[in-house]
């Protein structure tokens, strides 16, 4: 069996800790913000980021094209490693779409290594968790085959559910309209989102109020995953640490899920969905 190396890129939001332990290579996106260079995903102060947000500051991302692509799975087949890239939702982003053009070319010259470029059709720590579970396949010994196929088979059971403390983000993004906004804002009203299996954010429900909108995306939780599938869930949040603990205490209390791993919502994804942002993952019986 070749050796072979899992890459992903920053939109998983993972620590570089993890990313380290689980023996992934990230590329990172990069993010303009208002009035300043485009800036790596990883050389932004996470906080500074929310802060600017907050005071309504505009932020651009920018996908990782072909080009960097082609030279970062190069210089691995040259390491004789073969390829396995695990990437942000096409639904999303034009990032996958650069990282399959390279690898075409790549296989063409190099006919003897393997080179995968796999759509996860997920998003934040939702490709997180995916890209988690492939890593700690491959360190079980799976081949790079395997752990590909694992990624298609149960992509469409990462269920990603979302809401937002803020709905002008997600009208400056073109995701609601203006009227629907103000009255959201005046009414406290919570919109429940998720990715669906298109790899595209929806709006599934409201709620009136923070807490109710939390509470709900427990509920499908609650109503969806798949028992004895979920020994770690994934919690990301866009700098509200204190939400993100209140919805893993119900998780532990009432699910008995021990192990959950909150993260910061990265600055490409935060750009668009705002502070106070909150996501759960999970694998659950459908999306």
């Amino acid at each position: 069996m070749n050796k072979y190396v899992i890459f992903t890129d920053s939109c998983c939001d993972l620590t570089p800790e993890m990313y380290e332990a689980l023996g992934v290579r990230v590329l990172q996106l990069d993010v303009i913000m208002e009035g300043e260079e485009p800036t790596p995903n990883d050389q932004l102060n996470i906080k500074e980021v929310y802060e600017k947000l907050r005071a309504k500051k505009s932020a651009r991302t920018a996908a990782v094209n072909m080009d960097r692509f082609y030279e970062t799975f190069e210089s691995a087949v040259q390491e004789d490693m073969d390829v396995l890239y695990l990437g942000f939702s096409s639904g999303l982003s034009a990032t996958y779409q650069a990282s399959r053009v390279a690898v075409e070319e790549l296989c063409e010259k190099y006919p003897n290594r393997k080179l995968y470029a796999v759509d996860t059709l997920c998003a934040s720590m939702g490709q997180g968790l995916l890209v988690y579970l492939a890593a700690n396949l491959q360190k079980k010994g799976a081949d790079i085959e395997t752990v590909r196929d694992y990624v298609e088979n149960n992509k469409l059971n990462l269920c990603h559910w979302f809401t937002v403390d803020d709905l002008f983000f997600l009208k400056r993004g073109g995701r609601v309209s203006a009227a629907t906004a103000m009255v959201g804002t005046l009414l406290s009203i919570k919109p429940v989102l998720h990715v669906d299996n298109a790899g595209k954010l929806i709006n599934v429900s409201k709620a009136r109020g923070r807490k109710a909108s939390i509470d709900a995306m427990f509920e499908k939780m609650k109503a969806t995953a798949i028992p004895g599938k979920n020994d770690v869930v994934f919690i990301s949040h866009g700098d509200c640490a204190e939400d993100a603990e209140y919805l893993a205490e119900r998780v532990r209390n009432e699910l008995g899920i021990k192990e959950i791993v909150i993260n910061y919502i990265g600055p490409v994804i935060g750009s668009h969905s705002g502070p106070g942002t909150l996501a759960l993952f999970f694998l659950g019986t459908e999306r």
